[in-house]
């Protein structure tokens, strides 16, 4: 299968690089032409435009930060619906709008291609090992085409039911993420006022039902001090947008989620869109007076297990 990734950034360079490493026939794009270039020095190719290079690809991959951007790139004169065709495959790879997603694989449906929702989740240090989850939204057919090709690029592949779902489980997911972060922030800066040690309140946390896929990487990046998880403020708001939008089209008035988009708007208003997602644990050390670090903890997490083959995980009820 030729397989074509558009979208180099954080996340969408890992995953391309995992495709690199498992030997795929690989064409990449990139607005920025630097950051395809150690890919091309790897092997892959480059496409001048997304129609020549869904031209040339059997499956065509964006990952790209936002949906603007993605319909950009699919419906552009020279986009890639303009070289859809039967038998070809659009997969999203990016964190995006259900309804929009539904939207653009109607039109890769009326030119013959298959549409994919597949998402990604574990974070970027997962992602550059090829062990990070996968859910995908598509056909049961469309979904066994692309396994092998998702399995490369994750340990953890979940078919989610029709296009669409997966997006929709995605911001579920990072609304709970950003849920702990925030409850994270507030639990160490209440343990450091209180006069607890923070590597002690770290691993007290670690062991206890308290514990989470969110507190053993990012509180780790919080107590460093770099706060950094390859994840930004902008992008935390754009997801729990979409996951106030899934909520409002269901008819569900959340209760927490309005309260996180406020943190978050105000922490980019204060630190800027592009500042780290942890750091929005400096509008409670600023109001407390406090810096909340600890010796002894990573500045960025790796991933330290090897890269395993990947695998479809089964729901129960299946």
């Amino acid at each position: 299968m030729k397989i074509g990734f558009i979208g180099l950034g954080n996340v969408g360079g890992k995953l391309a690089g995992s495709l690199l490493r498992n030997r795929f026939d690989l064409t990449v794009r990139d607005l920025d032409r630097a950051a395809a270039e150690p890919f091309q020095q790897k092997g892959a190719k480059w496409a001048d435009s997304p129609g020549e290079m869904a031209a040339a690809c059997d499956l065509v991959i964006t990952c790209l930060p936002s949906p603007a951007a993605c319909a950009a790139v699919m419906e552009a004169e020279d986009g890639i619906l303009s070289a859809m065709a039967p038998g070809k495959i659009w997969a999203e790879m990016s964190t995006t709008d259900e309804a929009e997603v539904r939207r653009l694989g109607a039109l890769v449906s009326a030119a013959g291609g298959e549409p994919v929702d597949c998402p990604v989740s574990g974070g970027c240090h997962r992602a550059a090992t090829g062990n990070i989850s996968i859910f995908a939204g598509c056909e049961r057919a469309t979904f066994e085409r692309m396994l092998p090709v998702l399995k490369a690029m994750g340990r953890r592949i979940l078919h989610t039911g029709p296009l669409g779902s997966a997006s929709v489980l995605k911001v579920v997911t990072n609304y709970l993420a950003t849920a702990n972060l925030v409850t994270l922030c507030e639990a160490l800066v209440t343990a450091s006022k209180a006069g607890m040690d923070l590597a002690t309140t770290y691993e007290a946390i670690r062991i206890s039902s308290g514990n989470s896929f969110v507190h053993e990487t990012e509180s780790q990046v919080i107590l460093n001090g770099s706060r950094d998880i390859n994840f930004t403020m902008d992008l935390v708001s754009k997801d729990i947008g979409l996951f106030q939008a899934v909520a409002e089209r269901a008819g569900v008035d959340l209760e927490i989620n309005p309260v996180l988009i406020d943190i978050f708007a105000d922490g980019q208003n204060r630190y800027g869109p592009r500042e780290h997602s942890p750091a929005i644990i400096r509008r409670l050390e600023e109001a407390c007076d406090l810096d909340i670090r600890a010796p002894g903890f990573p500045a960025q997490m790796d991933d330290d297990e090897p890269e395993e083959k990947g695998y479809e995980v089964v729901p129960k009820s299946a």
